[in-house]
């Protein structure tokens, strides 16, 4: 057998997922267990999106969380480069290539031509797809809109009709009909590949062996297995673990639960507690131990104990397993360091003390105007808005679209930060001193902080 090679691919398009450290953990075990290499690759095709600050964050959030890569866009290695970004000459000639072997072809249709057909098939009650409009061309056609200049995709074919039989070494042999399959788009308008071609034509290269990755994947996979089919290449192994989920079986998504792994870190988890639960989530120890380390999960790991079933990610049952760590494996002088390395060390003193010291009469008078910053989240309740000019649901409203403005931003600036809450005051026709008292409260447990923004600024910088 080849060596093992797996990896993860993610896009640095915000904050890194814990979804993300958790198909990285189990990857990087998988490898560990056979003696093989797990690598990092960076998936940054969309560059409307794709941020250097968002890469660097997921670098080091799996760093933080004690996961290491052999190979990767900062620690190189012989199939580089690992950003796609730096890779954009090598998939086009695949698209070609492809073209010319009979199994894609040039579609000159416009958006609003696609437009009209979903609705269409739509109307019809159709799931809407390509309906293989340009599949049929001439020869002769095609040069002719080549030499016009139309502007193209390249898609790949999928067969009319049968079954593409998909082998997950997790979920036996999952059928799904080619009727089901999209004609995907290879190749972009202005050249870029689809992460479908570019995710193919990667993991080829960088000779991955074994493609671990979330169910949700699953509908993408005869795609990929019908590309690497027409290139003429050894498709990797299949294996697509159960999406984490919120308590109610939903799928685990901010709106109902922190997905970031920087808010875990900002709210004093431990990086060991916050792997041993990842860990947990579908998989056990064989003696069903609830607490181990990376090392060893690595030295027990079987990919088949994974069940299938959806794993809960309970924040309450991540409390109770990182309160074990914090007073079952730190001496106090372990856990002092870690304290000191977390929230209380000269950096922060450094940002907070500008705004308190003119504040202050005794040295004492710092912790309760400093506290709010490391404290996680504040036991608010309502009756602490209700002094505030704006009437509670007003306030309501103002957090809750303060919110999703400040959610949207990368870096939390005080300059920023005041445009922007100073914008939706002006647009809900609120004073701005108003708007911002209950975001004093939210942030601080109190008006009687220094200033709003500036303590925001400190809590985006720990």
């Amino acid at each position: 057998m080849s060596e093992v090679r797996t990896r993860i691919a993610p896009s640095p398009t915000g904050d890194p997922h814990v979804g993300t450290a958790y198909i990285a953990l189990f990857n990087l075990c998988f490898a560990r267990q056979h003696g093989g290499k797990f690598l990092l690759r960076i998936e940054d095709t969309d560059q409307t999106r794709s941020t250097p600050e968002s890469e660097q964050a997921i670098l080091d959030s799996l760093r933080w969380l004690g996961l290491e890569w052999d190979e990767g866009p900062d620690v190189g290695g012989p199939h580089g480069p690992y950003r796609q970004s730096e890779r954009m000459d090598i998939y086009g000639k695949y698209a070609y290539e492809l073209v010319e072997k009979g199994h894609a072809f040039y579609c000159f249709a416009t958006s609003e031509e696609l437009d009209e057909m979903r609705r269409e098939q739509q109307a019809r009650g159709e799931t809407p797809k390509y309906d293989g409009r340009y599949l049929k061309l001439s020869k002769e056609e095609v040069q002719a809109r080549l030499d016009a200049g139309e502007p193209y995709v390249i898609r790949m074919k999928i067969p009319e009709d049968g079954v593409c039989v998909i082998d997950d070494m997790l979920r036996g042999k999952i059928e799904i009909e080619w009727s089901q399959v999209d004609m995907q788009v290879l190749l972009k308008n202005d050249g870029m590949p689809t992460y479908h071609l570019a995710n193919v034509v990667d993991d080829h290269l960088m000779q991955i062996t074994h493609v671990i990755r979330g169910e949700e994947w699953i509908n993408s996979a005869p795609k990929h297995l019908k590309l690497y089919e027409y290139f003429g290449w050894q498709a990797p192994v299949l294996c697509h673990l159960p999406l984490l989920r919120n308590p109610d079986k939903s799928k685990l998504s901010k709106r109902k639960n922190p997905t970031s792994i920087l808010y875990y870190k900002r709210m004093g988890y431990l990086p060991e507690a916050m792997l041993n639960y990842l860990g947990r989530m579908g998989w056990s120890m064989p003696d069903d131990r609830e607490k181990f380390t990376l090392k060893e999960m690595q030295q027990h790991f079987d990919l088949m104990r994974v069940s299938l079933g959806g794993p809960i990610f309970d924040v309450e049952k991540l409390n109770w397993l990182n309160s074990a760590w914090i007073r079952e494996n730190f001496t106090h002088e372990q856990l002092a360091e870690r304290l000191h390395q977390w929230a209380f060390n000269k950096d922060m003193l450094m940002q907070a003390l500008p705004h308190a010291q003119s504040r202050m009469t005794t040295l004492s008078d710092f912790a309760p105007l400093a506290s709010f910053l490391v404290s996680g989240m504040l036991p608010l309740t309502e009756a602490q808005f209700t002094a505030n000019k704006l009437e509670l649901e007003k306030q309501k409203e103002f957090l809750q679209f303060a919110l999703w403005r400040l959610e949207a931003l990368r870096f939390w600036d005080k300059d920023t930060l005041f445009t922007e809450l100073k914008t939706l005051a002006d647009q809900m026709g609120i004073k701005v001193k108003d708007a911002l008292a209950p975001i004093f409260i939210a942030i601080a447990g109190t008006t009687a902080s220094f200033s709003v923004v500036d303590s925001m600024q400190i809590i985006g910088l720990i």
